[in-house]
């Protein structure tokens, strides 16, 4: 198998030289010709064997040099990626019980949540802006952009298209990556990498049931045979009820004095499926999901059933990989994207009406990208890409008398060109540069730089410093939404795209066989940041462009594994300094913390996952949060019968009550989040 042979040629050229010495280009061209056909199709790195799968089993010197691929595009030690990437793989998601992919990547050194009952949004070092859609993050599921074209929207939440039970591993690049990725790689990029057909060989079928009338049902089914070929199919279906909840600023009586009903309920499918043989292979994602509005956001009705989101995603993709005649890796894929989103927003004044507002985008691409080592202690990454965005739509409108408010239709093209060299200076010394070239259609050219150099000062000890640039182009929401009057907003097609220059410097300090310590300290200069401001004249908000803000900070991870048990606990301080006179570093905490424990219980069957976090106070857009600590805990069998496996989690265990910043189009200035709430899991292997 391939995955075989990758593991031997890794080890023999470990062998063949000191440190890091460069192999023979054939050598490393034989190498990356067995990586690069499986990182194009996002299968895992180099343990492929079902038993060597869970990393939990990985000594700390092995996870040092597992390989990543996401950082530049081909496979490689982390040690040796140009960033600190982070990996969370099933296991993990296993061991702790998470729910979405939100959960997740708050468990992630440097990254923090908020929720405003109907999406999810993630932030990283200090930056989470009010109104933002996650558009800064690149958000990829095995190796394909799932950022939608009129929002530039990563979805996190209930809406992320894939369930978490298909995943393999995440891994999270932290920093600029438009030197490889272009646009909305700004703060970080996220690969989200799923299982291959082998690792769900035959049928399953899973139950989930919580309270506030959450239930799920999924099945699956998974083949291979000898020649390479192979099918995995997946479905399911989702259910939430949702909490009564209060809000202060509803509390009168025509308003059933503040109390939200049944209004935060939620539902949706997804369905998956990959399959290939020989060089090709495609794959095919659908996912709806419909979610209840209790906040009356956009000054909405107060306590109507009718207000909701629907969110529709559809992804088709082709993908082909070879091997050229001298030996470089050949990689291509064509893709064709649809995203539909559209609320029902329900209004009293001046007259009762449903207004339906949102947005349809259709696009196709296609992406083609060689990698090779032509020279002794080179090795090359190339590629370009081209994508039509032949739809942008954006409408609002009342149902019955029809009025139309908003009907913009605009379609936009984009390429781009990339390089990149990953220099052998010596043993000890590598020098990763990389080059990407993009030309948007209605704003030009735009060059992304990123230098990475790399010492392994001494066994265990590897030091990293970085810097690189990236860039958000403003999307077509932020660009031509206009609708006047409550629950509005402004255009202003005036708005330029978003630049951040960023700086690293990071020590992996391996302390003992089973034990790591990462250290990252990092500034980050965004000139151009596009944010919410109101209009004085029109009272409405509207999106432009920032002079500056300016984050530092330090980043701590402490890493420990046993034989069975794991052990993962970061600590991030971090500031944000604005530029504008006046301004509030709005939704940026201070300081966030975070530990990961799991660990058999005794000689059972049983595991427990236990997990610590916490939020720093953090400005509100009219006041101020407090800080907090979360407790979440999974207890699982994976092995209950021969075929059964069980997992029970409790989140949010001592019921802390804690709130999140709201955005600008809501009438509260904070949310309550969920109390406690429990839910059990039960799959079945046929």
């Amino acid at each position: 198998m391939a995955a075989d042979g990758v593991s031997k040629d890794g080890a023999a050229l470990r062998r063949a030289g000191p440190r890091w010495a460069a192999p023979h280009w054939r050598g490393a061209a034989a190498l990356l010709l067995l990586q690069v056909p499986r990182a194009a199709l996002a299968d895992a790195p180099a343990q492929a064997q079902d038993g060597a799968r869970d990393l939990t089993t990985l000594p700390i010197e092995q996870l040092l040099s597992m390989e990543v691929y996401s950082a530049s595009k081909f496979l490689q030690p982390a040690s040796q990626a140009p960033s600190t990437v982070s990996v969370i793989s099933a296991a993990d998601i296993r061991d702790f019980g998470w729910r979405t992919l939100a959960d997740v990547l708050r468990s992630v050194r440097g990254l923090y949540i908020s929720y405003d009952r109907n999406y999810s949004y993630l932030g990283a070092r200090s930056f989470l802006r009010p109104g933002d859609y996650n558009t800064r993050f690149l958000l990829q599921i095995d190796g394909k952009r799932i950022n939608d074209a009129v929002y530039d929207q990563a979805p996190m939440g209930g809406e992320f298209p894939l369930d978490l039970e298909l995943i393999e591993r995440i891994e999270y690049v932290p920093g600029p990556g438009s030197s490889i990725y272009g646009a909305n790689a700004f703060f970080g990029v996220i690969n989200v990498i799923t299982k291959r057909p082998q690792d769900l060989a035959g049928a399953r079928l899973g139950v989930a049931a919580g309270q506030s009338g959450a239930r799920k049902g999924s099945a699956s089914y998974g083949w291979s045979d000898q020649q390479g070929r192979a099918v995995l199919l997946s479905a399911s279906r989702y259910k939430s009820d949702g909490r009564d909840l209060y809000f202060a600023e509803f509390d009168q009586p025509e308003n059933g004095n503040g109390v939200a009903r049944r209004l935060d309920y939620e539902s949706g499918q997804r369905f998956f499926a990959k399959g290939g043989g020989g060089p090709f292979e495609l794959s095919l994602q659908h996912a709806e999901r419909s979610k209840g509005i209790p906040t009356a956001s956009f000054e909405q009705s107060f306590g109507d059933e009718r207000s909701r989101t629907i969110d529709t995603q559809t992804y088709l993709d082709l993908g082909y990989r070879s091997v050229l005649p001298s030996g470089a890796a050949l990689a291509a894929r064509l893709y064709w994207g649809r995203f539909d989103s559209v609320g029902d927003y329900i209004y009293d004044v001046p007259r009762e009406r449903v207004n339906h507002d949102g947005s349809s985008s259709r696009w196709w691409g296609f992406d083609l990208s060689v990698v090779a080592a032509p020279l002794p202690g080179h090795k090359l990454v190339a590629g370009a890409e081209y994508r039509r965005d032949y739809r942008l739509g954006q409408f609002s409108f009342d149902v019955a008398p029809h009025v139309d408010y908003l009907r913009d239709e605009r379609h936009s093209k984009r390429f781009g060109l990339y390089l990149q060299d990953e220099v052998s200076l010596r043993a000890d010394l590598l020098l990763n540069a990389g080059l990407r070239y993009d030309h948007h259609a209605r704003s030009g050219a735009a060059y992304s730089p990123r230098l990475a150099l790399i010492w392994q000062a001494g066994p265990g000890t590897t030091l990293k410093a970085m810097h690189g640039t990236a860039y958000r182009e403003p999307n077509n929401y932020e660009l031509y939404y206009a609708l006047p009057g409550r629950g509005g907003q402004s255009a202003n097609p005036e708005l330029r795209r978003e630049r951040i220059r960023s700086s690293e410097l990071a020590l992996i300090q391996q302390l003992r066989r089973n034990e790591r310590v990462t250290v990252s300290v990092f500034q980050n200069q965004v000139s151009g940041l596009i944010s919410q401001a109101l209009d004085a004249g029109t009272g409405l908000p509207y999106f432009s462009n920032a002079s500056g803000n300016r984050a530092r900070g330090v980043e701590i991870e402490y890493e420990r594994r046993w034989r069975a048990a794991t052990l993962r606990a970061s600590y991030s301080w971090q500031q944000l300094r604005q530029d504008d006179a006046g301004a509030s570093a709005v939704n940026s905490p201070g300081q966030l913390a975070k530990i990961n424990l799991a660990t058999p219980l005794w000689n059972s069957p049983w595991r427990a996952g236990a997990e610590l976090q916490y939020v720093g106070p953090r400005d509100t857009l009219r006041a101020r949060t407090g800080g907090y600590w979360l407790a979440n805990l999974n207890i699982f069998s994976a092995a209950l019968t021969r075929h059964v496996d069980v997992a029970f989690g409790l989140y949010n265990v001592f019921d802390r009550r804690y709130v999140d910043p709201a955005p600008r189009s809501q009438r509260q200035d904070k949310l309550e989040q969920d109390g406690r709430c429990a839910r059990v899991t039960v799959n079945h292997a046929f």
